[in-house]
């Protein structure tokens, strides 16, 4: 892994948290997830399932935790089975997981290869009365292609029909959606080199440079900075383009005159950040440019401040939503006639903000957290509004990445990064 390691107590607090959250007498499973293919012998690159990540800190595949804090031999407890590693895979791919690195990874003593496993499963389950299943329950999920876990709660619920099955889902989503310190300071670092990365464009940018350009730079930064890359697909749009929500072609010149809404963010350790800023290719806003920026900025800095403790999202949506509307109408592109004969379920200012202001942050982009509970401190979320005008071949989203604090406005982990027009006109033109 290229990020640092991380100190084992993150995760064993986070099974402690977890474990307090279980029915008593059951079993929780967690897999990694499988090494997708494409083609022939060509593969993506490994990305760890997050929530076993989250409870054990491997990042390997072909891994399973097994949590059963009832169990008779204390040995059964807390187990990591991991692949074995053999001269022919520690030859081509290198070495894997030793148990004492395993250990010093996760803080889980018991660690077995994973040819170990139907052995002692047979015995846990013959004990327990409840199995915890970890399906795939965020409101957004794509669940087309099966995965290591699909297959294993298959099988479970073939070889063992008269267990009851529940599910990890509710309590990973409640667990982690409130963020340790720890996790805090990794989502930080991740925050700090997307800085960097805005930084770099910043004396890069110019009239004529194309988007896939823009996108170069930021990966350049982003490796040698110990991040695998983009947190999710960056995009990189240019005037029009800016228009199209998610834009992801990012193959088109940047002309003068083109504002370039950029959405990108650096991992690091797995956790994500997720930034959004407007710059103008020639390094000067228009006076239309500008207005309309401004407006999306106070937007946003009206609706940091509703992220506080006790308010459901439904209705911080809907506050944030009135505040747009305002904006809109100084910049005249609604009226009171159209307030007047809008749809309440999709108001007037829809029209140029169709899409959320926020959004969970953490291991996934799009993380984890419970939209049916009021908002707690410890939680991150993005706070993203945005105007888009087609007929202006104008697009802006100003966002950044926020941690609600127990009162108060939250702490702005992207506070350092540049977001107001005259500092960002004055770093491209130094």
């Amino acid at each position: 892994m290229k990020y640092h390691k991380i100190d084992k107590t993150l995760f064993i607090k986070n099974r402690e948290k977890f474990k307090a959250a279980l029915a008593p007498n059951s079993i929780a499973f967690f897999n990694s997830n499988d090494i997708f293919p494409i083609s022939a012998d060509s593969t993506m690159p490994f990305q760890q399932h997050r929530d076993i990540f989250y409870l054990s800190g491997v990042d390997q595949e072909e891994s399973i935790l097994v949590i059963y804090p009832d169990a008779f031999n204390e040995d059964h407890r807390e187990m990591l089975f991991l692949k074995e590693t053999s001269e022919l895979i520690a030859i081509w791919e290198g070495e894997k997981l030793s148990k004492d690195q395993a250990f010093e990874t996760s803080g889980i003593k018991n660690v077995y290869w994973l040819d170990q496993f139907d052995t002692i499963l047979k015995t846990i389950t013959a004990q327990a009365e409840n199995i915890y299943i970890n399906t795939n329950e965020h409101t957004r999920a794509s669940t087309i292609v099966e995965t290591r876990e699909d297959r294993f709660i298959k099988r479970l619920k073939n070889a063992y029909p008269a267990h009851t099955f529940k599910k990890s889902a509710p309590i990973m989503h409640r667990l982690r959606s409130i963020k340790e310190t720890i996790e805090l300071e990794l989502m930080q670092n991740a925050c700090n080199i997307t800085e960097k990365g805005v930084r770099r464009l910043l004396n890069f940018v110019k009239p004529g440079v194309m988007e896939y350009e823009i996108e170069a730079e930021l990966m350049h930064e982003f490796l040698r900075n110990r991040s695998k890359g983009f947190a999710y697909t960056p995009i990189i749009a240019s005037g029009k383009n800016a228009c199209v929500l998610h834009y992801i072609e990012n193959n088109q010149a940047c002309n003068d005159g083109d504002v370039i809404l950029m959405d990108f963010g650096a991992e690091y350790a797995n956790y994500a950040s997720d930034l959004t800023r407007c710059i103008p290719a020639n390094g000067r806003f228009s006076p239309r440019q500008k207005a309309v920026y401004n407006a999306v900025l106070h937007v946003k800095k009206e609706a940091e401040k509703l992220l506080v403790p006790g308010t459901f999202i439904v209705d911080y949506h809907a506050e944030v939503g009135k505040i747009m509307e305002k904006e809109l109408l100084a910049l005249g592109l609604i009226d009171q006639t159209d307030i007047k004969n809008q749809d309440p379920k999709w108001p007037a200012y829809k029209k140029y903000f169709m899409h959320g202001t926020s959004h969970y942050i953490g291991l996934d982009t799009h993380d984890l957290g419970l939209w049916t509970e009021p908002i707690k401190a410890g939680m991150a979320f993005t706070c993203e509004p945005g105007i888009y005008i087609p007929a202006e071949n104008l697009g802006i989203r100003i966002e950044d990445n926020l941690i609600v604090q127990p009162a108060g406005s939250p702490v702005n982990l992207m506070g350092n990064i540049p977001i107001e027009v005259e500092e960002i006109e004055d770093l491209m033109n130094q």
